[in-house]
């Protein structure tokens, strides 16, 4: 996909939990203040369920189904497999120049190309980008898809549905909610 601009987020999404939800809400912001489209990237798998670090919490299909109540412009899912593991830092950076955003938008946490060699702050040395704080719980600690997998299996699965908070959104009025989506899945 090449675009004439646009603000991205990228992530994982597995379980498209609070913090992830903070993603997509800042980068649709974003887009509408400059009147460009929001372009949501994502990986299937993802990159701990290819590696057998995770069982994934979601299908593709239902992680796609809320990134879609989010209503971005374009949805890209990179199939994660062999070869897109082998991919540099510097390879990630020019397929996303393809998409020629004016902003780029991931949580601190987020690591790009082979063994993780890029970083938030190589992203930010080629296009603007803005980090966003790991969202916390209300005993401050950071909403992340491994909690809420951690969470599951100690059989609290009240206390990770609240950090997953669809609960709040499914019961969001339609009006709120988005229509179709464009669809592209990269193959390597």
């Amino acid at each position: 996909m090449t675009l004439d601009a646009c603000v991205v987020t990228i992530g994982a999404f597995d379980g498209v939990h609070r913090g992830h939800q903070e993603l997509l809400r800042q980068t649709i912001a974003a887009a509408r203040r400059r009147g460009v489209p929001a372009v949501v990237y994502t990986f299937d798998p993802p990159p701990k369920v290819y590696f057998g670090q995770a069982e994934p919490l979601i299908s593709l299909r239902e992680k796609l189904e809320r990134i879609a109540t989010f209503a971005p412009d374009h949805v890209i899912v990179a199939d994660f497999n062999e070869i897109y593991v082998r991919r540099s830092a510097a390879d990630f950076l020019a397929e996303l120049q393809r998409l020629q955003p004016c902003e780029v938008i991931v949580g601190e946490d987020f690591r790009f190309g082979s063994c993780k060699g890029g970083t938030a702050q190589l992203l930010r040395q080629h296009f603007d980008t803005r980090i966003l704080p790991p969202v916390r719980c209300g005993n401050g600690e950071i909403v992340s898809s491994s909690r809420i997998r951690s969470l599951r299996r100690s059989g609290l699965a009240t206390a990770a549905s609240a950090l997953e908070n669809w609960r709040d959104i499914v019961t969001a009025s339609p009006a709120n909610r988005s229509g179709l989506v464009q669809l592209e899945v990269i193959n390597p």
